[in-house]
């Protein structure tokens, strides 16, 4: 039981470094689409609406009226949530009624259970921890930490203040990134800059940070298509968990980009390795630069469908007459075309214009992905070593 001892809570930063647990986030689903800890997975305590009646309530009538109206919708759908949680954490809870449990605690009132669930900081990180996060630590996550440890999972353990603690500190390992030796990968659109980076990934675990996977966007006007763009919290987020596990071989490997990944702005301690790094840069022939981008911009019926409203989007915001021609490209089948058509009037003018003046210090052949890992490797390595 939790009395009298409270219910035991973790840090935000401590739960951020559990690497053998696992992260529930209590929120409505609302709530969590909105952001969250990579990697948590949501049991709502409360759906939408019921959250959206019990809001209105505590504003209109009174966290009493409030409280009670929460009770009522928790039992009634407390079986599932403890069932989804038990199945997370590899736990088979008893045979008995959480419904029961809630009663118990809840009995005396929403002060009464405040006062039973308060905080005990924890002073170490139990093994395997199932950690419960809300908006900020309060009554949700707390109250459920003590139901979950009162049916026996000694493992649950409330995270101090929540998202928004999480949040703070994604944010300050971010703001205290220091970056290592850092190579910037180059190029114009199409000779694989991606498909080099995520093969070096694979080859050298722990060199890169994949800022167009972060964003869920390729960083052109085109980009989004055929994928889910990251909110800047998104975005942010993940940046700060692939900084929280280091780098491995004191060695950092981006693809070059703009300061806007779509629209998600890429945080100031990053910019300013990717504006200070060498600059390693790949070509192709043209054929191969159509065939990645074919691949990768037309890859399902869906993504075809997003391009081509983008296309109609770029045609009526330039109205030039080379942009009158994409859509019915695309329309009949004429793929190539299209691409070709768009390398050489949007995309090839427009990197040549922002990498003036930018020296690469080597150059490399990215036709293969995997041959152009392996001799970017062997050439940073050399580098590393003669530094």
């Amino acid at each position: 039981m939790s009395a009298p001892g409270g219910v035991p809570t973790l840090a935000a930063a401590a739960a951020l470094r559990v690497r053998d647990g696992v992260l529930v986030d209590l929120r409505a689903p609302v709530e969590f689409a909105a952001d969250h800890v990579e990697g948590a997975h949501n049991v709502p305590l409360l759906d939408d609406d019921e959250r959206a009646l019990v809001g209105l309530l505590y504003r209109r009538e009174s966290p009493q009226v409030a409280f009670d109206a929460a009770r009522e919708r928790v039992r009634a759908s407390v079986g599932r949530l403890v069932a989804t949680i038990a199945d997370l954490a590899g736990w088979t809870p008893p045979v008995r009624d959480p419904a029961r449990v809630v009663d118990e605690f809840s009995a005396a009132g929403i002060e009464a259970l405040d006062q039973r669930v308060r905080a005990c900081p924890l002073a170490t990180t139990p093994q395997r921890p199932v950690l419960l996060c809300c908006w900020r630590g309060g009554l949700r996550s707390r109250s459920v930490t003590a139901l979950l440890r009162e049916l026996g999972l000694e493992r649950a353990v409330a995270v101090e203040g929540g998202y928004k603690s999480c949040r703070a500190q994604l944010l300050a390992q971010i703001e205290s990134f220091q970056p290592p030796r850092t190579y910037v990968l180059r190029g114009l659109t199409g000779v694989g800059k991606t498909l080099v980076l995520r093969e070096l990934e694979r080859s050298r675990p722990g060199w890169t940070l994949d800022l167009e996977a972060a964003a869920g966007h390729r960083s052109s006007l085109l980009g989004a298509a055929g994928l889910e763009p990251a909110t800047q919290k998104q975005f942010e987020n993940r940046i700060a968990h692939r900084i929280a596990r280091g780098f491995a071989s004191g060695v950092l490997v981006l693809e070059g980009e703009s300061r806007k990944v779509g629209d998600a702005i890429v945080p100031s301690p990053v910019w300013r390795a990717l504006e200070s790094g060498a600059n390693l840069d790949l070509a192709t022939a043209p054929e191969r630069r159509i065939d990645v981008l074919v691949e990768d911009y037309l890859a399902s019926a869906r993504s075809r469908e997003q391009l081509r409203a983008s296309l109609a989007e770029l045609a009526q915001r330039i109205s030039a007459d080379w942009t009158a021609e994409l859509v019915p490209l695309l329309d009949a089948g004429r793929e190539r075309e299209l691409v070709a058509l768009l390398l050489e009037r949007w995309y090839d003018p427009r990197y040549r214009h922002s990498e003036q003046g930018r020296r690469a210090s080597a150059r490399f052949d990215s036709t293969d992905p995997q041959r152009c890992a392996r001799e970017l490797a062997a050439w940073i390595e050399r580098d590393l070593a003669e530094a």
